[in-house]
This record gives C-alpha cells, structure tokens and sequence, in this order.
C-alpha cells in the first residue's frame, strides 16, 4: 500500500510514507501487549486522566488538527473544527462513564443455593483497529476511548489515504500521558493484517470500512477465532410524509445527503417522499442543492467539498453512468463545480425502478435517489428494500406517529425529525451488510470484555 497525503484540493502530494516491515509489526504487538499487562490494572481514575488530558490538547490545538483533516482528506474546514471537538466529546464520555459502566452487576438468581453471582467485565487484551478516512479523528476516537477505557490496548492501522491524522492522533495519546504501547499508528500493509490477527497475543479486530474490506478481515479473524466487529457500508432512507414541513425538511435533506461532501455511511442517500408532496419537495429539493458552493474546502464560503480523492470522484461518476444505462434518469443541479479538485457534481437519481439494481448501490458522493412513494406503507416498503441497514430518518408533523413508522423501518439507527446524530452518547451500529456490533456508549465498551462469571456458592449445597 502506498501511503501519502494527496490534497484533493490541489492535488498535490504533501507527503509519504513507507509501510510497515513485518519485523516492526511483530514488534508493535509485543509492545501492545506488555502495556497490556500493566494497563489492566490501572485504575479507572488513571485511565480517565489521560483521556481527558487528550480531549483537553484536542481543543486546544482544534484548528491544527482540523487543518490536517482538510489537507488529508478535503473536509470543509469548519466541518473539521466539528470533528475534532466530536473525538474530544467521545474521550470526556468516558472519562465521566467508563468505570460505572463497567461496574459489576450482581445477578438475580432463582434458588439461593446457587450462591451469590456476581458479573464482572474483564479487559481481553491487544486488539487491531481498522478505521477509513472520511472522519480520520472521529473513527479512530470512537473505538480507542473505550477500549482503552476497558483496559485494552490498541494497534491502528488507518486508511492509505490519511497517514498524517493517523500518526497525529498516536502522539496526541501519547503527550497525553498513555504509556508507551498501548496505542501504536502502524503503516500496515493488507498482509500484514492477517500476520497481526494469527498472533495469540492479539484478541480481535474492529474494522469500519467498505464491504469488500469487511468481508476480507472478518473471514481472517474468524479463521483465527478472534472477535470481530464490523461497520460497514449504508444507504439511510429520507422518508417524507405528506404531514411534513416541507421547507425544513427539505434543509435537512440537503445537509443530510451533503455534508462531508456525501462521503457518509450514514448520510441520506435514499429520499422516499409520499405521493402528494412528491412534486414541491423534489423542487424545493432541487433549488437547495443548486445554492451548494463548491470550493477551496479551507473557505468558509464553500459548502461542498471535494471528494477525498480523484480515484473516488471517478467512481462515483462512473456509478452515474452505469445507473443511467440501467433505466434510471440522472439530473445535473446547480453551477459546475471546479476543474480543480477532486469534485462531483451534485446529481439527483429518479426513475430509479423496481428492476434496477442501481437503487441497491452505496452513492458515496453527492448523489440522490428520489422515489416517489405511493403512501406510507409503500414508503416503508422502499426503505426496507436494501442490502444495508445502518440509519434512516422520518420527517412528519407527528412525532409520535414517525416513532411508529421507524419501529417498522429495518435498521440500527432512525432518528425522526433530523437526517442523523453522530453523538459521543449515542450507539452506532448496523445489521445485515452494514456490518455487526456496536460502537459508542456502553455497548461499544463491553464489545471487547470478557463477561465473566463469578458464583460465590455455600460449600454446603447441595449437588
């Protein structure tokens, strides 16, 4: 793999990298797992310093390390002054949670003569994570902060595409005051990830990441017996009833389909609208999109970035033209978007039939599918008929009725009234091929522990 920091901006090439040798593999696992051997057993209160110590050199530094997620990856700048402060939220929640939540909980038994048993979680050891590069930050805060919470240590091994937030967050950990170890950045190559998962000092792997890549690692950690979790690909339905207030809402789906240029797993990518509000969303829809401005993604007047590489750019476009030879109808919105940088331009999909295979396509760009839904029954059947299931949204005038229409929406996450929530104190999760597991709050800590029983029992019991 090649490693380096390609500005989709400029495109130029800022920096490279060489990957990894095997012998510095190996040796970043025996490093990981000696400072597992103490980390274990440091206390909740240690733990948490140091994580607070991190979010606090996070803020303070907020616009250097937004700065680098721009350059790595083109995220708008204020986008990226967001992200940083969303990694900060993820190590502070588990500074103030971790310990309580990791507490021992005391079972409920149904005979006395079972004893007193009691339910304690345990650290399991080294672990690999696997993170992409459209929240360079966030990603890699979303499994570390817990995991080294739980007492686990961590290797990384981050995208190509962003080796410098990648090797920025290993020395954010380590001015931090986390002991030398327990988090290493490794410029690993695809072999080198099964080398890591065969070893028995390394226990699991979380990957977030394309579909391919998942099924690749989490065949090889289950070749190797070891826990895996992944997060993977989505295309969230945007329902919209007629009750809707259609001026938000169609806010809401500009933001939602376009921020960090459409390069979300959870962003809404499928816009399901009820027949009789069809027509004034799509041209309300339409307008917003036009307003987009794409630019130089460190001006705070652009609103559209560049997409994170011209390798990623052509995929999409390439996607367009193979969905329109399959019967869809694409629509260009809005001023052309710049010859330089790595842009798209915005492009609304309709006409997307029963029969196109299109509509079960990931978009990861600024593409919109429209359907026209005949009612809400129909509405939920299109947004139940995907591969993925990760999010989804409902906008209504209702709430309580959006409520039970997203019990009957067939995915980790629904959120009515608002396209999305990326929170340091909500779960993240997905099923069917948007992976397994779940990341964040308690859920996400208890991923990688050893639930272990302990049953105090009268030696005088009966057999």
């Amino acid at each position: 793999m090649t490693y380096q920091t390609i500005n989709p901006y400029t495109g130029e090439t800022l920096a490279s990298f060489p990957d990894a040798s095997d012998d510095e593999v190996r040796a970043a696992i025996t490093a990981a797992h000696e400072a597992f051997l103490a980390w274990r057993q440091t206390s909740f209160a240690e733990r948490g310093r140091i994580l607070q110590a991190a979010a606090d050199i996070l803020r303070r530094d907020s616009d250097a390390y937004a700065r680098l997620l721009t350059l790595e990856m083109g995220k708008l700048f204020g986008e990226a002054k967001a992200e940083v402060e969303l990694s900060a939220k993820i190590l502070e929640y588990y500074t103030r949670h971790a310990e309580a939540l990791l507490a021992p909980e005391k079972l409920p038994v149904l005979d006395p003569a079972e004893g007193e048993a009691v339910l304690v979680c345990e650290p399991l050891g080294v672990l690999l994570a696997i993170e992409p590069w459209n929240f360079p930050y966030y990603q890699i805060a979303r499994i570390l902060a817990p995991q080294l919470s739980a007492g686990n240590t961590l290797l990384l091994k981050h995208a190509s595409n962003v080796p410098q937030s990648a090797a920025a967050f290993e020395k954010l950990m380590a001015e931090a005051g986390l002991p030398r170890g327990a988090f290493k950045n490794l410029y690993a190559t695809r072999s080198q990830v099964e080398l890591i998962l065969n070893d028995d000092r390394v226990h699991g792997v979380a990957l977030t990441g394309s579909e391919g890549a998942g099924s690749v690692v989490a065949a090889q950690a289950g070749k190797a017996l070891k826990k895996s979790t992944m997060e993977l690909g989505g295309a969230d339905a945007f329902i919209v009833l007629a009750d809707a207030d259609l001026e938000k809402t169609t806010r809401w789906a500009v933001f939602g389909r376009h921020w960090n240029g459409g390069q979300v797993c959870v962003s809404s990518k499928r816009m399901i609208i009820v027949d009789p509000v069809y027509d004034e969303f799509l041209s309300r829809y339409r307008k917003g999109v036009a307003g987009l401005v794409a630019g130089d993604p460190l001006d705070p007047k652009t609103t559209l970035a560049p997409l994170s590489s011209q390798g990623a750019a052509d995929e999409v476009k390439e996607k367009i033209r193979a969905a329109v030879q399959l019967g869809a109808k694409a629509e260009e919105v809005g001023p052309p978007v710049p010859n330089r940088g790595a842009f798209v331009q915005p492009t609304i999909l309709t006409d997307v039939g029963d029969d196109n295979p299109a509509r079960h396509w990931e978009f990861f760009g600024p593409v919109s599918m429209l359907f026209r839904a005949k009612n809400e029954d129909d509405a939920v059947r299109i947004a139940n008929d995907s591969p993925f299931g990760l999010g989804g949204s409902v906008f209504t005038g209702n709430p309580a009725h959006g409520v039970e229409v997203a019990k009957r929406i067939s995915t980790g996450m629904v959120f009515v009234n608002h396209p999305t929530k990326v929170e340091a104190d909500l779960p993240f999760g997905g099923i069917r091929r948007s992976g397994y597991g779940r990341e964040l709050i308690g859920l996400g800590l208890k991923e990688f522990v050893n639930h272990k029983l302990i049953d105090v029992v009268d030696i005088d019991a009966h057999f």
